[in-house]
């Protein structure tokens, strides 16, 4: 039998009634308020085919359940008591966010609310997968007292790791992370964290930090580029991840041969040439830190990928259309620059009218965005 996550969730996170976390009702109020903060529980029903009364029944619920926080009223706001504002309360459960790169696994604390409560680190090299994890778990617990957290309102865990899905929780990593690679990672570390799991690729969690605190607040469909040891990334429709049917949507590698991914946009390759022109380039995560432009071989490396990186973005111009393009992952943004600014679109207009192309944006997120969306992702998967 598969694994699912939900069927872990602990019961004081349940309906007492018919289960589950939220029912659909609920759920729809919640993507709500989390879109748009500050709402009044009277300005909810113009948003929502759901009648004022069914509207204030549900709101008093999940207030009851400590989901949701009644705030201030706002002024002037038509006549007759004044209606409070909702927000959604970060105390009623938190979450952990673990993201496993190359050379580093990111970890962050986010409650219900989307606030980051902490943020911490591992370093890979030469650690066992066993002894990572312990180290993970340290750094947890470690958080969670620096922050007075209890393990009653632990909700459960995002974990992301680079790759491409295979199947269940199974994904197929790059070399330095052969252990964790072909094993079913949602029982595995379900049993070892004793909570719920839900395991996605890294560039997909990246993009979904990108689409609830980032360039998603404003734009609905865009591609995800992540900028990794390797490079993938994920698609966002409507708002919403999209997956495909196998689960590897925005897998942007694929679209080269093998002697081409050789010089695809990947990080692994310009730390390579770094070290071979005699910088001294440990790690992408260094890299990501302490990147100058003026490094010798970055210009080099950029140029003999931009064919490539330019084939790439006209790819995902034709087939997917998206509103833009977000430079993500690890990339630095000195990088990202360079790269948008040897963009060439291959564009043939008709009758002197153009096709209209996606802007082409660097991330504005400035933590670990794989992490980050690892964390939000039990909450998006079962509250809103």
């Amino acid at each position: 039998m598969s694994y699912s996550p939900e069927a872990s969730i602990a019961p004081q996170f349940l309906r007492a009634s018919e289960g589950g976390v939220v029912s659909p009702n609920e759920r729809n109020l919640l993507k709500l308020i989390w879109r748009h903060p500050g709402l009044s529980r009277s300005e909810i029903t113009s948003h929502t085919d759901l009648t004022q009364q069914s509207v204030y029944r549900i709101i008093d619920q999940l207030a009851e359940r400590g989901v949701v926080a009644l705030g201030s009223p706002k002024p002037g706001l038509g006549r007759g008591q004044p209606s409070p504002t909702l927000r959604l309360d970060g105390r009623h459960a938190y979450s952990c966010g673990i993201s496993v790169n190359t050379d580093i696994i990111g970890i962050c604390l986010m409650d219900l609310a989307g606030n980051i409560l902490g943020e911490s680190s591992v370093t890979l090299r030469e650690h066992t997968m066993a002894r990572s994890l312990d180290l993970v778990r340290e750094q947890m617990v470690e958080l969670q007292r620096q922050n007075s957290l209890t393990s009653e309102s632990f909700f459960g865990i995002g974990f992301a790791i680079s790759g491409y899905h295979v199947g269940g929780t199974r994904y197929n990593a790059p070399l330095p992370l052969h252990e964790w690679s072909l094993i079913e990672l949602g029982p595995l570390l379900s049993d070892f964290f004793s909570r719920p799991v839900w395991v996605h690729n890294g560039a997909n969690t990246g993009a979904i930090a990108e689409s609830m605190f980032g360039v998603g607040r404003y734009i609905k469909h865009f591609a995800y580029l992540s900028f990794n040891y390797g490079f993938g990334g994920g698609l966002i429709s409507d708002g919403e991840l999209l997956l495909g049917g196998n689960g590897n949507a925005g897998e942007f590698s694929g679209i080269f041969d093998i002697e081409e991914s050789k010089r695809r946009p990947a990080l692994q390759y310009l730390i390579e040439r770094l070290n071979r022109n005699g910088v001294d380039v440990p790690s992408i995560s260094y890299m990501r830190k302490h990147f100058d432009p003026d490094w010798p071989g970055v210009a080099e490396w950029v140029e003999e990928i931009t064919p490539a990186y330019n084939r790439l973005i006209n790819a995902i111009r034709a087939v997917v259309d998206p509103q833009a393009i977000v430079f993500g992952g690890q990339v630095p943004p000195d990088l990202a620059q360079m790269l948008i600014e040897r963009t060439r679109i291959y564009d043939r207009p008709r009758y002197g009218v153009h096709r209209p192309s996606p802007k082409l944006i660097i991330s504005e997120i400035g933590t670990d965005a794989s992490a980050m969306g690892a964390a939000i992702t039990p909450f998006h998967s079962t509250f809103y």
